[in-house]
C-alpha cells in the first residue's frame, strides 16, 4: 500500500503515519518542514496555504491519502482536486462536529449536519470548515472519500492540550478539584486506535462516513482521572465535585476542565455518538488505563511538556481558581 499523508508530523497524523509504517506500507508525508516525521517516510514539503504550495504532490500515484486539515476547506478543494486522478481512496479525518446542533435524536451518521462550502476561505467556524473539507473530499473522489468523523481524540502526541492538562495536574498533588459525578460517562477514542481503524478502511476500500469514536460509557471520569494519578504516582487527593457547585464556582467545562461537560444537551450530543457502523467495521478501543500510561511515558521523553497547537486555546484550570474552588467546597 502506498500511502500519502497530508501532515503526518503530529498528533493524529502522525500516528496514522506511524501505524502505516508498522504494516509495512511505502509512506510519502507532504508538510511544511516545521516539525521532523516519523524516520522511514519520503518527505515532501509545501504549504497548502500558499497558492503554489502544492507543486510537490504534482506528480506521483499512491493508493490513497489521508488528509487531517482543519483550517480553510478551499485547501482541502485543491488538494483533492489535484489528486483525484492519481489516488485510490481520500480519507479526510473530520469532526462530529459537523452535525447540526441542537440534535434531534442520537448521532449517526444519517443526522442533519451544518452548512459548509468547498470554497470557503477561512475557518472561523470549526464545524462549518470540517464539512466544508467533507464536501470537498466528496466532490473530487465521489464514493472513494471517506469522511472520518472523529469525536474527542486522547493520546500521546496530543498538542490540543486535554489528557495532559490532567496528567500535569494530577501530578503536581495535593487536591484536585475532580468534576462529578465518578460515573459520569464518557465517550472518546485512542489517537492510536483511530489510526488502526482508518488504516484497515483504507485496505478494505471503504468509503462514505463512519462515526469514529468509542460507545458511550467506554470509560468514566472517575476512571479516567485515578488512570492518572496511578500512573503519575503522585499524592493527589481527588475531591469530587457536584456539576453544579464546579458551575456555581465559574469554572467553564471542556476548557477550564478538560473532557468534562455538566449534564446537559451538550454532552447528551457529544458523548451520544450512535457507533455502530464503525463498531460493525471492525473498530477496537483499547482500555482507558493504557491510553493515560502511554500518554504519560510519551511526556516523560520530552520533558514532560506536551506541545501546544498555536491555533487553539491553551486548556486548563488556574490554580488560583481551583484553590478559591475547593474552598468554597469545603466550606458548603
Amino acid at each position: 500500500m502506498k500511502l500519502l499523508m497530508l501532515g503526518g508530523t503530529e498528533f493524529v497524523g502522525r500516528a496514522i503515519t506511524e501505524a502505516a509504517l508498522a504494516r509495512g506500507w511505502e509512506v510519502t508525508v507532504f508538510h511544511r518542514g516545521n516539525h521532523v516525521p516519523p524516520e522511514g517516510v519520503t518527505a515532501l514539503h509545501g504549504d497548502r496555504g500558499d497558492a503554489a504550495g502544492l507543486a510537490a504532490l504534482e506528480e506521483g500515484e499512491w493508493d490513497a491519502v489521508v488528509d487531517t486539515w482543519s483550517g480553510a476547506p478551499s485547501a482541502v478543494r485543491d488538494s483533492a482536486r489535484l489528486l483525484a486522478g492519481r489516488v485510490g481512496t481520500y480519507a479526510y479525518v473530520s469532526s462530529g462536529s459537523v452535525y447540526a446542533f441542537p440534535p434531534t435524536a442520537r448521532l449517526d451518521e444519517h443526522a442533519p449536519l451544518v452548512t459548509g462550502s468547498a470554497d470557503a476561505t477561512d475557518a472561523e467556524d470549526y464545524a462549518q470548515a470540517k464539512r466544508g473539507g467533507e464536501l470537498a473530499a466528496a466532490e473530487a473522489f465521489g464514493d472513494r472519500a471517506l469522511m472520518v468523523r472523529a469525536g474527542l481524540i486522547l493520546g500521546p502526541y496530543e498538542n490540543v492540550g486535554r489528557l495532559p492538562w490532567w496528567l500535569g495536574r494530577i501530578a503536581r498533588g495535593g487536591p484536585v478539584l475532580a468534576p462529578g459525578p465518578w460515573g459520569t460517562a464518557l465517550q472518546y477514542i485512542d489517537v492510536r486506535d483511530l489510526a488502526e481503524w482508518t488504516a484497515d478502511a483504507l485496505e478494505a476500500g471503504l468509503g462514505g462516513a463512519y462515526n469514529l469514536v468509542s460507545e458511550t460509557g467506554h470509560a468514566t471520569m472517575g476512571e479516567l482521572l485515578e488512570s492518572c494519578a496511578k500512573v503519575t504516582g503522585s499524592d493527589a487527593e481527588l475531591r469530587w465535585t457536584a456539576p453544579e457547585d464546579v458551575l456555581a464556582a465559574g469554572i467553564e467545562p471542556w476548557t477550564e476542565l478538560p473532557v468534562w461537560l455538566a449534564p446537559g444537551e451538550v454532552r447528551d450530543a457529544l458523548f451520544g455518538t450512535d457507533v455502530s457502523k464503525a463498531l460493525a467495521s471492525g473498530l477496537r478501543c483499547r482500555p482507558v488505563a493504557e491510553t493515560v500510561a502511554d500518554t504519560w511515558a510519551w511526556l516523560q521523553t520530552i520533558g514532560g511538556v506536551a506541545p501546544q497547537r498555536p491555533d487553539r486555546p491553551v486548556l486548563g484550570l488556574d490554580p488560583a481558581k481551583e484553590a478559591v474552588a475547593l474552598a468554597l467546597r469545603q466550606a458548603g
